[in-house]
């Protein structure tokens, strides 16, 4: 995987361990542009983060590590004119109280805010902390971190290590891989309350069984009301599972909509679902597919009422790639981009992949770009959100000029 410190994290964060060729045939797109690189101190430091961008181009993320007290930061980073970007730190976690590893990214809300997780401090009983909750509150350029929720380690979970999903009314949806009335991990929800505090719901405890084991990496999509994710492990085929919540009559109700059968169907998904205008699904997979080094799915509601999955890629390995953990993003044309933390150049770091489908119902894959570490970017943990102007960004755990990672602009 490229480094010691992913498989401990993840292992922490979702409670498995992950142990650890055909040249693209299309047109060859031009390098992704380096727009910031860490330099691993202050700034931060293993930026395992999705990205999220706000209506004046600017992004915001988090790293796991460093800041002003080591234990990670949250960011912004601004676009100029002239090619150049302005990184700015809007929080540094102290690893105490206010929590500490920030994984996956913040998500934004209507007025601005920013709101994430992070996986230690805060309190409980978990060793080192079990992890909260917080909002970044903008006031006139000043940001103000405030926990909304401290885990337990209890009935309402411990160690998330997700982003966070923004509802109705402020409501924010999140999950976590461990804790819960089972021992492996919990859906909830926050709920602002009229004096300012907040209070979780449990909306689901995993049980490990058919319901699967644990949250995943990717944040919960919510469409319509209706809350979608997948588990990493567990399920009936213990390779996870896809699921949906649905508000009903004031409680909420837990679907399985498929359980991964692994080798050569997908298996193990880490990431976020991504939805077309038609309602389908699709996702990636870190394991199996036909060659066991990970897949594109897609699943689809069938007329009987079922879903239904398939995998639209196997990944080869060598040249193509392999072991997705990120998001897939849709362009306009209804093609389909990701990531893959391993497989590409010689140095395997990944490779950002296109799938566009033909006019026979299948579906062709090109590599559009192989990462080459230093002083390029390497090991993309993450997928990639876009720009209205067809544009995406994404960040890498390594790479880059003094090997802290990178985020990058890749231009289809």
């Amino acid at each position: 995987m490229g480094s010691r410190r992913f498989s401990h994290s993840m292992s922490k964060v979702l409670t498995i361990s992950a142990a650890v060729a055909t040249l693209a045939c299309g047109a060859w797109a031009a390098a992704p542009q380096i727009i910031y690189n860490f330099a691993g101190g202050n700034d931060g430091e293993y930026v395992d983060s999705d990205l999220v961008i706000d209506g004046a181009g600017n992004l915001y993320g988090t790293s796991v590590q460093g800041g002003d007290f080591g234990s990670g930061t949250v960011f912004q980073v601004t676009p100029n004119a002239n090619g150049s970007s302005t990184h700015t730190v809007l929080y540094s976690f102290t690893g105490g109280a206010d929590g500490g590893e920030p994984y996956k990214g913040v998500t934004l809300d209507s007025q601005g805010n920013l709101y994430g997780t992070a996986v230690t401090g805060g309190g409980g009983s978990c060793e080192g902390g079990c992890g909260v909750a917080y909002k970044l509150t903008n006031s006139g350029g000043v940001w103000t971190q405030t926990v909304i929720h401290t885990f337990t380690g209890g009935d309402d979970g411990s160690g998330p290590g997700s982003g966070l999903t923004v509802g109705r009314h402020g409501a924010i949806y999140g999950v976590t891989p461990t804790g819960g009335a089972n021992g492996v991990g919990v859906v909830f929800k926050l709920r602002p309350l009229p004096d300012g505090t907040w209070k979780l719901e449990v909306l689901h405890a995993f049980t490990g069984g058919n319901d699967g084991l644990g949250g995943s990496a990717g944040r919960l999509l919510l469409s319509k009301g209706t809350l979608y994710g997948v588990t990493t492990a567990g399920g009936a085929n213990g390779k996870g599972v896809a699921y949906k919540i649905t508000p009903t009559h004031g409680a909420w109700q837990f679907t399985t909509l498929y359980a991964f059968k692994g080798q050569p169907d997908a298996g193990f998904p880490y990431s976020t679902l991504a939805m077309d205008s038609d309602g389908r699904l699709y996702g990636t997979t870190y394991y199996d597919g036909a060659h066991n080094l990970g897949s594109v799915y897609q699943l689809r509601l069938g007329s009987d009422g079922t879903w239904k999955e398939r995998v639209l890629y196997s990944f080869k390995g060598g040249t193509d790639g392999s072991s997705s953990i990120g998001n897939v993003v849709i362009d306009k044309a209804g093609a389909i981009y990701g990531t893959t933390s391993a497989g590409g150049a010689s140095c395997d770091c990944g490779v950002i992949f296109k799938l566009r489908r033909l006019l026979d119902g299948s579906w062709r894959e090109t590599v559009r770009y192989r990462f080459k570490g230093s002083p390029d970017g390497g090991f993309a943990y993450n997928g990639m959100v876009g720009d209205s102007a067809g544009n995406f960004y994404g960040t890498t755990v390594h790479g880059g000029t003094t090997d802290d990672g990178v985020i990058y602009k890749f231009t289809p």
